[in-house]
This record gives C-alpha cells, structure tokens and sequence, in this order.
C-alpha cells in the first residue's frame, strides 16, 4: 500500500486535507471515497484501516477530513450536512 497526502480546494476555497491510498503493487481497479463520520477525522484508526483493507483489492481510496476537521481549513461551527455533502462533490 502506498499513501499520498493531498490538499484539495472545495468549493468555499478552503483547502481540504486528504490521503490517496493505493494499492502496493498494481494500477487501481477501483477507486472511491471514504466518507467518516461526520465528528472525525480521516486519521481516525479504523478509516485507515478500513481504506488501506480496500487497496489489497485493488481500491484507490482517498479519505479526507471535512472542512473545520483534522487538519482540514475551515471552523467546525460552520459544518453542516450540507456542507459536508458539497465537500463530499468537491473531492469526488
């Protein structure tokens, strides 16, 4: 498994902080979005494992922290679940 950490501006100009997780020894068959729970972080324990689980079947996963969260810009008070879905559009 191979990680890449990622910066990805969403659509309120706020830069997002993301990881790519690729598969160790092969091009990605898949690839998707791990969406956490929408109080964490992307370094939460379980989405790592999760996600890097996923690249030894051939999954290109990119988790990312919400805007306000882990060290993703922005203040927590002005997330949303609308905000959080757009976030969502904006990394996809």
């Amino acid at each position: 498994m191979k990680s890449k950490r990622l910066n990805i501006k969403n659509s309120k100009g706020l830069m997002l902080n993301a990881y790519m997780e690729l598969p160790a020894n092969q091009k990605p068959n898949y690839y998707a979005v791990f969406a956490h729970c929408f109080t964490c972080s992307s370094n939460l324990n379980a989405v790592k494992y999760i996600s890097r689980a996923l690249t030894q079947d051939g999954f290109a996963v990119v988790r990312f922290d919400f805007t306000g969260l882990g060290r993703s810009e922005g203040e927590f008070v002005d997330s949303h679940f609308s905000a959080n879905v757009q976030d969502l559009i904006d990394v996809h």
